[in-house]
């Protein structure tokens, strides 16, 4: 596959199923989100060989934090032992990790916080692929949180062809460029305060296969579907 060829940079996933598959196999939930992390590693590496430049994953939303506190507190263990055991496999790999998010927020573990912080220096400098965890991530906080940044900084009326020129600068990564796909598995057609702006002229697809289950065939399933979509941004 030539995704220069097809245009294709950006991909964001929102890795949708991992309880239900739990839930199916009569284990618990948490179980689910630990088979989750087989599918993300096989989608990084697939990523890699596919020279896909910009993965982004929806880790963990602002929502999530009204799941019950026994799997809210598996998640963030679960979040930092990821990194911790993955973070120098990738880094050698040559994938460069970003933190899309409310990472300030007191809710978050300092845990979390300080290894997010030190795997974003580690891998700085590698150009391979850009690999996105949204975490404590909601896009309609990031708008609102942008906007506050835009008038603080700016503090005058200014035009509107200024502010469609600027206004990327105070979001959370504003060197992201926005998502050619988005995928969704597990069936749920929404986008669930996912990259609301980022998302304005994305393609969408939607599969019914659980995330634990994800893979190259459904990978190359979208790319194949992608390539045949002609992209107009509006135009005739």
């Amino acid at each position: 596959m030539d995704s220069k060829k097809i245009n294709l940079n950006h991909i964001a996933i929102i890795m949708d199923g991992n309880g239900r598959w739990a839930q199916d196999k009569g284990l618990e939930r948490t179980q689910g989100h630990a088979a989750g992390e087989l599918s993300l590693s096989r989608t990084i590496h697939w990523a890699l060989e596919n020279n896909i430049k910009w993965l982004t994953v929806y880790a963990f939303s602002t929502e999530n934090w009204m799941r019950s506190s026994d799997e809210v507190e598996f998640l963030m263990f679960f979040n930092r032992d990821l990194l911790t055991r993955r973070r120098d496999e990738f880094n050698k790999l040559g994938v460069r990790f970003h933190f899309l998010g409310d990472l300030e927020d007191n809710k978050i573990p300092n845990e979390n916080k300080v290894l997010m912080l030190e795997t974003e220096k580690i891998t700085s400098s590698n150009t391979e692929l850009n690999l996105v965890f949204a975490f404590n991530y909601g896009s309609k906080t990031e708008i609102h949180s942008s906007v506050q940044k835009f008038i603080d900084a700016n503090k005058v009326n200014v035009g509107i062809e200024f502010i469609e020129s600027e206004f990327r600068n105070y979001m959370y990564i504003p060197n992201m460029p926005d998502p050619d796909l988005l995928i969704r598995t597990a069936g749920e057609q929404r986008l669930s305060n996912f990259l609301l702006y980022q998302l304005s002229y994305t393609e969408l697809m939607f599969f019914e296969t659980l995330w634990p289950e994800f893979g190259d065939k459904e990978l190359n399933q979208a790319v194949e579907e992608f390539s045949k979509r002609k992209r107009t941004y509006g135009k005739a």
